[in-house]
């Protein structure tokens, strides 16, 4: 990345001063270890100091810095010290360097509570038989197990020596080994500038199948081969996506499946994408999550936000871009279910937060809280409708165009929502005299809600479903309802257009037709279960437990804790089932539902 390529954002989630020193390659040497649960080693920063400073700021959190050094692991000792401790943002780590020093080592080791890393017992996994442990950097917790500068407005190469047991497989952000080193020593190299929160490890008992020549599939042995079958198109995905906005600039374009307990669908990390196993549905139906996976390597890793504040930047063109590679794979009709999925995901999420919020606009303002509370709703799903909205207004083709030479000329850079405003209005709507005013661009970015007319949502799938399910209502017996050729869309539709409080002799007919309660698809339980919590069903009662107890996916969590609250004898259940679920749960997870459940103080 040169030099000059463009100005630091100031991130208000980041101690570090990056336009007077800034990270530009790391070398880590870390191991790995299961009993202590901790890492330790050293990371050693070849810097830029563009001002002849005289002080690194690093961001840390939770972390034990034993010696800096500068120059490499020999060099000698500097002094460093660690401030005072912010419960988001944690300690910038001070550390006194020469105006000449292109060189700083850091010896330290993380501590078993370490935000960003999961340590699995054997019985957490698919395969019960061996540890894991996983990673999960976004939004700012790489510092907790890297001191870095955390913000993803600074862009860095890296490589990386890991020491682990030598039956487990370690795997990175980087190129990646396919078999395990008898040593359990592993070396990785990422030559594409990323930042901290791109950063990501794994290791445990994993194995590798090949998808093509640059795609392939991680995982437990055990679901290794269902895995390997559910994404058997992703060579045929990421060509797709190729032809729509430019090449793959990463090479390789692996997935690792991860244990039930990941937090999120999906981490994008380069070259090695996590996916949540709750998307192994056994019909390839919810591959749409890998397909925005893949397309952030273009929105987000290629062209990041430069602060959370500008988080809209990535996601809202990642829902854009995975729909436009869905449509492209199985047709309009296909993606339009996702698209009226997500806009009614919007719906319910601006009435929630509030249509007058401020966090309800496109350009956020998070200083002094967690960046995880602007990952919602508004970034991805209004990102994507302004995006919709445009492709309205100055027609496909011409929107096509502007995405391509933006991605292209911004390649492994950072973008802020002032600088892509500028550069929108000039490069796209400029070109289109009396667009722009029916843009409504500003509305849109800093303004609540969703702005007067935005073009309508419609899926000619769902209006056959919302006719299937006005005939149940109307007295057509379940079992005589035309579902066959259902995706698990339709379904999660037609369960969300039921009655807000059906009748439990209403959802005993359906469980009876349709297996609901039995169901291996994660995405048809979370839209079934909050009826049955609502209904107080008891047959679905125990399956209720064992999904929340097995499954760590945010998006599935929130609203079944939120409905068990809201119940009779509900908020007693939700903190019991918590209480023997939280071990399984991801930090980035627990913070919110400690939090929602009251926890520390019932604990």
């Amino acid at each position: 990345m040169p030099d000059s390529a463009l100005p630091f954002t100031p991130d208000p989630h980041s101690y570090a001063r990056p336009a007077d020193v800034s990270v530009r390659h790391l070398s880590l040497h870390l191991s790995v270890d299961f009993a202590s649960r901790t890492l330790a080693g050293h990371a050693t920063w070849q810097l830029h100091n563009q001002v002849g400073a005289t002080e690194l700021i690093l961001d840390t959190r939770a972390l034990a810095i034993e010696e800096v050094l500068l120059g490499s692991s020999t060099g000698e000792a500097t002094p460093f010290t660690l401030g005072a401790n912010d419960a988001v943002l944690g300690q910038p780590l001070h550390i006194t360097i020469r105006p000449d020093t292109t060189t700083v080592t850091i010896r330290y080791h993380t501590t078993p509570g370490a935000a960003a890393l999961q340590w699995l017992a054997p019985e957490q996994t698919a395969g019960q038989e061996q540890p894991f442990l996983f990673t999960q950097s976004q939004a700012i917790l790489a510092r907790t197990w890297i001191p870095c500068q955390d913000s993803p407005g600074v862009r860095f190469t890296y490589e990386a020596q890991m020491q682990v047991p030598p039956h487990l497989l370690a795997l990175m952000s980087a190129e990646n080994p396919t078999e395990r080193s008898p040593s359990g020593n592993y070396s990785f190299r990422m030559e594409q500038p990323i930042p901290a929160y791109l950063m990501a490890l794994a290791v445990g008992d994993l194995e590798f199948q090949a998808l093509s020549s640059r795609t392939g599939v991680y995982a437990e042995p055990v679901t290794l081969p269902t895995a390997a079958n559910e994404f058997a198109e992703l060579e045929e995905m990421v060509g797709t996506a190729e032809e729509l906005y430019g090449p793959y600039r990463w090479q390789q374009y692996d997935l690792l499946v991860l244990p039930p307990s990941f937090p999120f669908g999906g981490m994008e990390n380069p070259r090695l994408t996590f996916v949540t196993p709750t998307i192994l549905a056994g019909d390839r139906s919810l591959t749409s999550l890998v397909a925005h996976e893949l397309a952030h390597s273009w929105s987000g890793n290629l062209v990041t936000n430069a602060t959370w504040n500008d988080f809209w930047l990535n996601e809202g063109f990642t829902v854009y871009f995975e729909r436009r590679i869905m449509e492209k794979l199985y047709g309009r009709p296909y993606s339009d279910m996702l698209q009226v999925l997500g806009h009614t995901g919007l719906l319910h999420t601006v009435q929630e937060l509030g249509a007058t919020s401020p966090d309800t606009h496109l350009h956020l303002d998070l200083a002094g809280r967690d960046p995880d509370e602007g990952l919602n709703e508004i970034a991805y799903e209004k990102g994507d409708y302004l995006l919709l909205t445009l492709e309205h207004l100055v027609g496909r083709a011409a929107l096509d165009s502007f995405i391509r030479e933006y991605f292209a000329r911004h390649s492994f850079q950072s973008m802020d929502t002032v600088r892509f405003t500028e550069y929108i209005q000039k490069e796209l709507l400029d070109c289109h005299p009396g667009v722009a005013e029916h843009a409504q661009l500003n509305l849109w970015i800093n303004g609540p809600g969703i702005p007067a007319g935005a073009p309508p949502v419609s899926s000619e799938r769902f209006a056959q479903v919302d006719a299937t399910l006005h005939q149940w209502q109307n007295g057509t017996a379940a079992r005589e309802l035309s579902t066959a050729q259902w995706s698990s869309h339709e379904w999660v539709h037609f369960l969300h257009g039921l009655p807000a409080r059906p009748s439990t002799e209403q959802l005993t007919e359906l469980d009876a037709a349709f297996g609901f309660t039995q169901s291996g698809n994660a995405e048809i339980l979370a839209a079934w279960f909050p009826h049955t919590i609502a209904a107080s069903y008891s047959p679905a009662d125990e399956a209720l437990q064992q999904f929340l107890i097995r499954v760590g996916r945010r998006k599935f969590l929130v609203p079944l804790y939120k409905g068990l609250l809201a119940v009779p004898g509900g908020p007693e259940r939700a903190r019991r089932i918590y209480a023997q679920a939280r071990p399984n749960y991801h930090a980035v997870a627990t913070v919110k539902f400690d939090a929602l459940l009251g926890y520390p103080a019932e604990a």
